[in-house]
């Protein structure tokens, strides 16, 4: 999930300057081999693994990426640019209340590919010196605004914060992964959500 990244990105905390060929070739190999060692062991899968895996040393690993929440909000950029562009799409919906928990729960499905995804983006939201504060940050930006327009409507009570609606929303998406036997477990924790959310107006989903 690494397509929205620069190409000029010499590690995954910002742009530096233009890679190498042979650099390149390691950075897309590291990534490609930690999307799938996530969604097959989660989050914390072997880092080591990951590099043997891409065919190349731990240490090169650690140049891309000098740690492992840098490894994930690269892996997690293309789904965060989707998070957005729907947040974009769902700006004008008739019932604003409906589309910020359309947009949350969103952020269940896409935290749900990766275990161990969820409890990091918690994490990150109470430091901002975390590489995924890169994804939590824009997140944030993106739901403020979906709130803020659902309270202007009235369907929102004005005592909601986007930061606790994000904390409920990755507490969600923990419950989920720990609850795998319940694939309906998320759509009723968002149906309540829905329903504690409301001001006045939008009846809750049915």
């Amino acid at each position: 999930m690494a397509r929205a990244i620069s190409m000029s990105t010499s590690t995954a905390q910002g742009p530096d300057r233009p890679m190498r060929a042979d650099a390149r070739r390691n950075y897309d190999r590291l990534l490609g081999e930690a999307r799938t060692a996530f969604a097959e062991h989660g989050t914390d899968a072997s880092l080591e693994d990951v590099a043997r895996r891409a065919g190349v040393g731990i240490g090169t690993l650690y140049r891309h990426f000098p740690n492992r929440h840098a490894l994930m909000n690269a892996v997690f950029q293309e789904a965060l640019s989707a998070l957005l562009e729907r947040s974009r799409e769902l700006a004008g919906a008739e019932q604003p209340c409906r589309a910020l928990v359309e947009w949350l729960g969103a952020i269940v499905t896409h935290a749900g590919e990766y275990r161990g995804l969820a409890q990091a983006l918690m994490s990150a939201s109470r430091d901002e010196t975390s590489a995924l504060a890169q994804c939590h940050t824009p997140l944030r930006e993106a739901g403020a605004r979906l709130l803020s327009r659902a309270q202007e409507s009235g369907s929102v009570r004005a005592d909601v914060s986007i930061d606790d609606l994000l904390q409920l929303t990755n507490a969600i998406a923990l419950a989920a992964e720990q609850t795998p036997d319940d694939p309906a477990l998320a759509d009723r924790l968002l149906l309540l959500t829905l329903q504690g959310l409301k001001g006045r107006e939008e009846p809750p989903r049915g």
